[in-house]
């Protein structure tokens, strides 16, 4: 895909000043990095690549599933890993990796919190994104429900 969504355009370009080039360096990061079969669109308010409900429509809650998703808050940029939350090794290995890189880490379950530019690792998170092929995230996801 070329061309950016509208509405993820705008909401890229409407960031805070104090924010924008931050959002769009992850952002960028994480498209040139998502595997095939993922699509951008706004959900919740932010960029996000899913799964496309044509592809998986029996959901949790009738919307495409979250794979990676970008926003810019008021004091950071978030960025949200949902292929980690159901992988505590992985997630440990990442958060290590992370930590050992920029030499800390701001992170909650599955939300990693940038502040300023040292705050990312940019191979890390392309990386991170790109290790997630769709079918391995939906089987991932098949797991979590049957637990």
């Amino acid at each position: 895909m070329d061309r950016l969504p509208a509405d993820v355009a705008s909401y890229l370009d409407d960031a805070p000043a104090e924010r924008r080039e931050l959002l769009h360096e992850v952002f960028s990061t994480i498209r040139s990095a998502v595997p095939e079969g993922y699509e951008l669109a706004m959900a919740f308010g932010m960029p996000c690549w899913s799964v496309p409900l044509s592809r998986h429509p029996d959901t949790y809650n009738g919307q495409p599933l979250g794979y990676v998703a970008v926003a810019g808050q008021k004091n950071y940029v978030s960025v949200y890993l949902l292929g980690l939350c159901s992988r505590p090794e992985v997630e440990q290995q990442f958060r290590d990796r992370w930590r050992a890189s920029t030499g800390r880490i701001d992170m909650g379950r599955s939300c990693l919190r940038l502040k300023k530019r040292g705050d990312l690792d940019a191979e890390l998170l392309a990386e991170t994104v790109a290790g997630t092929p769709v079918e391995e995230f939906l089987h991932i996801y098949e797991r979590s429900r049957t637990r």
